[in-house]
């Protein structure tokens, strides 16, 4: 007999293979219980690793679920981060059990001996170069400086210890921007202070809130906020580190104990950057100590400045300073635009009144090579000095004035730094109200309306470089026309005759290129697109000259439908919602124009 083999079967559920979107995706409940974490703690994964929800293009399980992509989950299920997220909820169980039995001798060992974890590590995966922290700083800086202005609240588990890192680490970003002139762009608004700064190429932008007392409310959700707040922490952190280090400065920076206890940290930095410039320019070698060998090269620098201040022409006395700034100031690396903001406030002292946003003006004044001091204890020079240029003041009347000095608006300030050029004081005298502050991130030509004040900046701007503008309703290209340059006796009749036609010939090339690029985008070959145009031009001339008499508008409507016809359904939707784009900014255009038109006859009557 043959003994038959049996062979066991392998069990398979019933049901298909999983395939496409629902074999690559998976809901968020899947994907907690894949990793056996709760909610809170796949959320604070997920934040700090960098993975987001995704859409997928067919939704399985429904719209009403969040999707992930399971290659992200797997990314999450070896990161050594959750094993030490394990440890820790194994280390509160400890806790609660030794606050339940009472013994609190050894709940508080367990909550001093609390271990922790470092980001360091992740901070580095998810930025291997520099440049790749610093096109993700936006968010970060504005969390942080909304952070510095929090008050400390243990029932939503802000902490003091927070507020003062992030009030630290604010400062210490403020400062290098500050010292090295790096800011380019601020704007006051409602929310806060809009400032934009340009480090290493690359165009960083922030929101600051005022110096007033914010109050949290109940509808947001602080545990997500904390997550992102911890991780921010670490990489701006990561990011002072690297800024002060290739400017040969040590972090974290040695504040002046004295200064620390008036709140005055962004001076306190200040003065850290200038000593230790000093320090560089005249003993090299003492710039890479530890930190006690630092103060003691501070105080030989300090001693040795005083021995070279005796050395100086006594006809000089600030010759000295003049000295460390030239020699600072030699920087080949510098670009066009941080000399240019360098030398805006240069020779000029400001002095801040009680009343005005002292820390935003700390931090700008001196980005643009000006000095400020202010009014308690710490300043570097009182109110009585007869060197102060310009004095800050936001309340309606001033009792006791130097003549001197002029007494301005704090907007006077931003609007200089915007415009780039020293604008006349008479518009922000004390008393008066201000001009309107116009946003240095929108381009009025872009969008069409340009207001009068913007045009008076323009006017002033091209005075103080020396430009020609060109008269209203004159674009700049036609000061460049031959006709024009004939005219004023630039070029002779000949030259100018040649220039016409090299200019027509440019405008036919160019009309060319972009009548073969748009027929390109719309999948139409330009040859026989011109020959089908051709062929419609000769049979509605043989047909007695009654299109040829149509106004431009009309012919103009006619290309368009034309080009519509033969575009695709999806390209024909886009560029139907970019005519209602455009309809739209006409109408707020005209809605503005509207409301400058009524305050004029308001102001008339």
């Amino acid at each position: 007999m043959v003994n038959k083999v049996t062979r066991k079967k392998h069990y398979r559920p019933p049901g298909k293979k999983k395939e496409g979107n629902a074999a690559r995706y998976v809901t968020r409940s899947q994907a907690v219980k894949q990793l056996q974490v709760s909610l809170p703690l796949f959320r604070k994964l997920c934040i700090f690793k960098g993975i987001f929800p995704r859409e997928p293009k067919k939704k399985v399980k429904g719209n009403h679920h969040t999707y992930y992509h399971l290659k992200d989950v797997a990314f999450l299920h070896h990161e050594p981060l959750l094993e030490k997220f394990r440890e820790l909820r194994a280390y509160e169980k400890k806790i609660n059990k030794a606050d339940a039995k009472k013994n609190k001798e050894r709940a508080n060992f367990l909550k001093v001996h609390r271990p922790t974890y470092v980001l360091d590590r992740i901070i580095r995966e998810r930025y291997p170069k520099f440049i790749d922290a610093l096109r993700d700083l936006d968010d970060c800086l504005s969390m942080v400086h909304l952070f510095a202005a929090l008050p400390a609240q243990e029932r939503v588990k802000i902490e003091a210890k927070r507020i003062h890192n992030c009030r630290r680490l604010s400062h210490e970003w403020q400062a290098f921007i500050s010292r090295t002139h790096k800011l380019r762009k601020v704007f006051i608004s409602v929310k806060g202070i809009y400032y934009q700064a340009e480090v290493e190429g690359q165009k960083i932008t922030w929101l600051a809130p005022h110096s007033l007392h914010q109050a949290l409310t109940d509808d947001v959700d602080l545990s997500v906020i904390l997550n992102f707040m911890e991780f921010y922490e670490t990489l701006l952190a990561f990011v002072n580190f690297h800024l002060y280090h290739s400017i040969n400065l040590k972090y974290p920076p040695i504040l002046d104990p004295h200064l620390e206890a008036l709140a005055a940290d962004l001076y306190a930095l200040s003065r850290y950057f200038d000593a230790n410039n000093r320090t560089s320019l005249l003993d090299p070698q003492t710039s890479g100590s530890s930190g006690s060998e630092q103060v003691g090269a501070e105080e030989k620098s300090e001693l040795r400045l005083a021995q070279l201040q005796h050395q100086l022409p006594l006809n000089e006395p600030t010759a000295l300073m003049h000295l460390v700034e030239d020699a600072a100031g030699k920087d080949d690396d510098e670009d066009e635009d941080t000399r240019e903001c360098k030398k805006l406030f240069k020779n000029m002292k400001f002095f801040l009144s009680r009343e005005v946003p002292r820390e935003s003006l700390l931090f700008v004044i001196p980005a643009f090579g000006g000095m400020v001091s202010w009014e308690g204890d710490g300043a570097p020079f009182k109110e009585s000095d007869e060197t102060i240029t310009h004095q800050i003041v936001d309340r309606p009347t001033q009792t006791h004035k130097f003549l001197s000095r002029d007494y301005v608006q704090p907007q006077w300030v931003f609007d200089c730094v915007n415009t780039r050029i020293i604008l006349p004081t008479e518009a922000y005298l004390v008393g008066r109200v201000p001009p309107p502050h116009l946003s240095p991130f929108v381009d009025n030509e872009a969008e069409g309306y340009v207001p009068d004040y913007a045009e008076t900046l323009n006017r002033l701007k091209a005075a103080a470089r020396s430009e020609v503008l060109p008269l209203p309703g004159v674009g700049k290209e036609d000061l460049d026309d031959p006709q024009t340059l004939l005219a004023e006796g630039v070029i002779d009749r000949a030259e100018a005759i040649e220039a016409a036609e090299k200019k027509q010939k440019m405008m036919a090339h160019e009309k060319q290129y972009h009548d073969e690029l748009k027929m390109e985008l719309q999948g139409v070959q330009y040859s026989a697109a011109i020959s089908k145009v051709d062929k419609q031009s000769s049979d509605q001339e043989s047909e007695g000259g009654e299109d040829s008499a149509r106004p431009d508008q009309q012919i103009a409507d006619d290309n368009a439908n034309l080009s519509k016809v033969v575009m695709s359904r999806k390209k024909r939707k886009l560029y139907e919602a970019m005519q209602i784009g455009k309809e739209r900014k006409k109408a707020n255009i005209n809605v503005l124009k509207e409301r400058k038109r009524k305050l004029k006859e308001s102001h008339k009557s």
